[in-house]
């Protein structure tokens, strides 16, 4: 049972390291197309992909809340320009929801040392003071359903905290789809 164990996490190590080196090379590879910086680019890069854009679109959604490097904001407003309200609403949905619990699962594993090296101190030290006080799931909660919060890092935060998987996945469930809304309305009344 141990050699099992033993062998899965050696597994585990290498499936993530060689994910890490293809998402870097990604990032950089984007970073230089421009495409996080115009959407214009984006648009036109994820209709190059054909059938399989609305697969790239929730992988890019899935990378920008795990390494926030992409303006959250812009590229949902990408995926409703490019796929339509309904579609991009979805697309959206299903990427951030993804990308959301993978940076959960990641701080709870990883712990504060990941978190520091995304965001700024300051930032952070803002909304662990919110789990020091034990109103950090209203915050979370509220953070999540309105626009304009920081997502990505409530979600790294929500991952330090004694916050249950259970209760962290009904609230992306529940708030997300809101924020998205706003998004999709803010871009079809312009």
């Amino acid at each position: 049972m141990m050699k099992k164990e033993k062998k899965l996490k050696i597994i585990f190590k290498a499936i993530t390291v060689i994910v890490t080196i293809l998402l870097i090379i990604f990032i950089i590879y984007a970073l230089k197309l421009g495409i996080f910086k115009d959407q214009e680019i984006l648009i036109n890069y994820m209709k190059k992909f054909g059938f399989f854009a609305p697969l790239f679109f929730l992988f890019l959604q899935i990378i920008q809340v795990v390494f926030p490097v992409i303006p959250g904001g812009a590229s949902c407003l990408a995926g409703v320009l490019a796929f339509g309200p309904i579609m991009g609403f979805i697309y959206n949905y299903i990427g951030l929801t993804i990308g959301s619990l993978c940076a959960f699962l990641l701080s709870r594993k990883c712990g504060l040392n990941l978190v520091k090296k995304l965001f700024k101190k300051d930032t952070i030290d803002k909304y662990l003071k919110y789990i020091r006080i034990n109103k950090f799931d209203q915050l979370f909660f509220w953070g999540i359903l309105l626009p304009g919060f920081p997502d990505d890092l409530l979600c790294y935060v929500a991952g330090l905290s004694k916050m249950k998987l259970k209760k962290f996945t009904i609230i992306i469930l529940i708030g997300k789809p809101l924020a998205l809304i706003f998004y999709s309305i803010f871009i079809k009344l312009l």
